[in-house]
């Protein structure tokens, strides 16, 4: 397929477009920018620095994707920005690259969907199906595994880890890392119980979501300290993998806290 671009668009011609790859009026895309198979830039995208956009994917108008990381440590060093497979990037998102104290870039998985206005800072790294809703914004270093979702006007911490399936509800300030398979709202974020809609919809079993339910009652019960309690939770889910994920994550070392339910919350 034949690679089109609009006579309005500014496209380095050291750029390297696959073929298939579409770019809209007024875009500008730098020289060090690599567009995969059947990527289609609608108008106004500004693409710039050492950016790798993978095969398939959408970027609506007005996004700004590669330029400098807002990161005042930042000194000009040749960091990258990887964009998986077939992304959709709507309108007025941003994403940096990475820095020299982030790894040197920042990375977004397959199937991601960053809606309108959401920002993606500075050595974040992003999970396959992960959906940021409108206005959601990522600190730097952020990561967030595979299928959780930012609800619309949140905000993450930098450095907070978000677990997969995880979901954080609207306008929510997020200051510590969210279990995965976990339901988090407020200001600040406090964990809500599990995302059962979303395990639900994903298709697990109603098996695997009993043993996870028993597993949060008695992670984030009352008595003894949360390393006895893994190692009780550990021990009777010996089996469950899910179970097993859940105290792999809390027992990560991690420069934030635990996001925990609230004293006076029921367990989920």
């Amino acid at each position: 397929m034949a690679v089109e671009v609009h006579t309005t668009a500014v496209v380095d011609a050291k750029a390297r477009l696959a073929d298939g790859v579409r770019i809209g009026p007024y875009c500008v895309v730098g020289p060090d920018v690599e567009l995969g198979a059947a990527v289609v830039l609608e108008s106004h995208v500004a693409i710039a620095g050492r950016t790798r956009v993978g095969e398939g994917c959408h970027v609506f108008p007005f996004a700004s994707i590669g330029h400098p990381p807002q990161d005042m440590k930042y000194e000009g060093e040749n960091s990258e920005l990887v964009i998986g497979h077939h992304c959709v990037i709507r309108e007025n998102v941003t994403l940096n690259p990475g820095t020299r104290g982030g790894g040197m870039v920042t990375k977004v998985g397959d199937h991601c969907l960053l809606l309108a206005s959401s920002h993606v800072a500075h050595d974040c790294r992003l999970g396959d199906h992960v959906i940021l809703v409108n206005g959601g914004t990522l600190g730097g270093h952020v990561v967030i595994d595979d299928y959780a979702i930012v609800g619309g006007l949140s905000a993450v911490h930098q450095f907070v880890r978000i677990g997969r399936h995880a979901m954080i509800g609207g306008m929510s300030g997020v200051e510590q890392d969210v279990i995965p398979y976990g339901l988090v709202a407020g200001n600040r974020a406090h964990l809500n119980g599990l995302n059962l809609v979303g395990l639900k919809r994903r298709g697990f079993s109603r098996e695997d979501i009993h043993k996870l339910r028993a597993a949060y009652r008695l992670l984030f019960a009352a008595e003894g300290t949360m390393q006895e309690r893994m190692v009780d939770v550990a021990q009777l889910f010996p089996d469950s993998p899910l179970v097993q994920e859940l105290i792999t994550f809390i027992r990560t070392p991690s420069s934030r806290g635990l996001c925990q339910p609230q004293p006076d919350a029921e367990a989920a």
